[in-house]
């Protein structure tokens, strides 16, 4: 099945979270996001900071502008080369992102040991976690929350 906007081949399960991460759930899929949230353009910025060899890189991002992650433009500085830029459904990604993130300061970090932290710009503090919310603003858990299958 290839969705008709993007010429990559999507996962037929009816499950969005098998097809996401059959998309985006690749360890290295994830950083390069990761990585151009943190305003990285560039292919060889992206090698350098990932340290990822030059045919996987070339692998994800072509896989990455298939789907409609990244597109590619001419470089801002007028160079020969070419960036990648998070498209409007690449920066919706960004709560993927920081929910990991969040996920790994709670849970994979001893503590007082030392790692990043996602923080307002505006503000200077750290950004409140991510929760699930009602519509009414109730904060739910896996067990207030059912799935609903779709007919068509």
């Amino acid at each position: 099945m290839t969705n008709r906007r993007f010429a990559v081949q999507l996962n037929t399960q009816p499950c969005p979270v098998a097809r996401s991460v059959d998309l985006i759930g690749d360890r290295w899929a994830l950083l390069i996001v990761r990585d151009a949230f943190d305003g990285v353009r560039r292919f060889g910025d992206f090698q350098r900071g990932l340290g990822m060899a030059r045919n996987i890189l070339t692998d994800r991002l072509r896989k990455l502008v298939e789907a409609g992650i990244f597109t590619t433009q001419p470089a801002s500085d007028g160079t020969a080369y070419q960036e990648y830029v998070l498209t409007k459904r690449g920066e919706s990604l960004f709560p993927v992102v920081v929910a990991l993130r969040q996920w790994g300061e709670q849970h994979l970090f001893a503590p007082n040991e030392p790692h990043s932290v996602l923080i307002d710009s505006q503000s200077g503090e750290a950004i409140a976690p991510m929760q699930p919310q009602a519509a009414d603003g109730r904060i739910l858990s896996a067990a207030n929350t059912q799935v609903r299958k779709l007919q068509p």
